[in-house]
C-alpha cells in the first residue's frame, strides 16, 4: 500500500502546476496520468507567457523535470480504476493493481474529444484545424477559413473570430439552427452560410486545402475552426458523487472544492475556457487550498 498526502489524477498543465505547489509545500504527492493528453495532436501551444509556441510534449517534459527538484512528488503512468473511502482516508486502486491511500484528491482530468464523424478532420486537427482562436487565431490571421459550427454557439463564435480574420465561411454540417434574424446578421457581414453536410476535408500533410460538401460544393481554405464535442476525461468524479453542472463540467468553488469533502478539481474539467495558462493557474489555486486544508488539520490534531 502506497501512502501519500495528495493524489493528483491527470498530468496536464493543471495537474503538473498543482504538483509543483504541493511539492514546494513539502506534501507527499502522487501524480497519476494515463499519458494521453488531448493536446497531443497539437504541434504548438500558445498564449502561455514565457512558453508561447512550445510543443505540448516539451512543455510536459520541462514541467516534469522541474518537479524532480522536489522529492515528495512522484509521477505514475497508470489509470485509476476504483476510488473508495472519505475525506482523509481515500483508497485508490490503479489498472496495474497498485493500491494507494491518500488524504486528499485532486481531479485534473481535462476533457476528451468526441469523434464528429467528419472524414479528414483527424488528419488536420492540431495542424490547420483548431477550436480556440485565442490559442491559434494569430497563426491563421487574415486567412481564408471555414468555420464548422451551428446555432447559438455559432453566433457567439463568429463575432469573436472577426477580430482575427474577416475572410471565412460557415459550414453548419446540417441544419443551421439559426433564426432568420441571425441568418440576416451573417449576410450583413458578408459571411456565406452552407447547410449541406460535410462529405470530407481534403488536405496535404495536415494542411487543409478545401472542405467538400455532400452537395458537391468545394470550399477552398487554409484553415478551419470547429466546435468540438467534449466529454470529461474520466467518469471517476461522477462515480465518486461530485456534483456536475448542466454544461458537463465539475461544479467547484473558487478554490476548486467539489461537493465531496476532501476532493478538489482543476483545469479544463471545471471551465469552458480551455487554455493551458488558465488550467495551470487553476491547478495552483486548488493545490494551495489543499495544502492549507492539510496544514489546518495537522495543526488542530496536534492541539488535541
Amino acid at each position: 500500500m502506497k501512502e501519500v498526502d495528495v493524489v493528483i489524477i491527470g498530468g496536464g498543465p493543471a495537474g503538473l502546476s498543482a504538483g509543483l505547489i504541493l511539492g514546494r509545500a513539502r506534501k507527499k504527492t502522487l501524480i497519476i496520468d494515463e499519458g494521453q493528453p488531448r493536446n497531443a495532436v497539437t504541434r504548438e501551444a500558445h498564449a502561455f507567457l514565457t512558453r508561447d509556441g512550445i510543443s505540448p510534449h516539451e512543455f510536459r517534459n520541462i514541467a516534469k523535470s522541474q518537479l524532480h527538484t522536489y522529492p515528495s512528488v512522484s509521477h505514475l503512468e497508470d489509470t485509476i480504476e476504483l476510488i473508495e473511502g472519505e475525506d482523509g482516508q481515500f483508497l485508490l486502486e490503479t489498472a496495474s493493481g497498485l493500491k494507494i491511500a491518500t488524504r486528499k484528491l485532486l481531479f485534473a482530468i481535462g476533457m476528451k474529444d468526441r469523434d464528429l464523424g467528419i472524414p479528414g478532420l483527424a488528419e488536420v486537427y492540431g495542424k490547420s484545424a483548431f477550436v480556440c482562436p485565442y490559442c491559434d487565431g494569430w497563426e491563421l490571421r487574415d486567412q481564408q477559413l471555414v468555420v464548422i459550427n451551428r446555432g447559438a454557439a455559432l453566433m457567439h463564435f463568429v463575432p469573436l473570430l472577426y477580430g482575427w480574420t474577416k475572410q471565412f465561411v460557415v459550414c453548419t454540417n446540417g441544419p443551421n439552427e439559426l433564426s432568420e434574424a441571425e441568418r440576416e446578421e451573417l449576410r450583413a457581414h458578408n459571411i456565406p452560410l452552407f447547410h449541406s453536410p460535410i462529405h470530407s476535408i481534403q488536405s496535404n500533410q495536415g494542411m487543409v486545402r478545401h472542405v467538400k460538401l455532400e452537395d458537391g460544393t468545394e470550399i477552398p481554405c487554409t484553415g478551419i475552426f470547429f466546435k468540438a464535442e467534449l466529454v470529461l476525461g474520466s467518469e471517476l468524479p461522477v462515480a465518486l458523487g461530485c456534483r456536475m453542472l448542466d454544461t458537463g463540467i465539475i461544479e467547484v468553488d473558487e478554490f476548486g472544492k467539489t461537493s465531496v469533502p476532501g476532493v478538489y478539481a482543476a483545469g479544463d474539467a471545471t471551465t469552458h475556457l480551455h487554455q493551458s495558462i488558465v488550467a495551470a493557474a487553476s491547478g495552483a489555486v486548488s493545490a494551495a487550498a489543499i495544502n492549507g486544508e492539510l496544514n489546518r488539520e495537522e495543526w488542530h490534531k496536534n492541539n488535541v
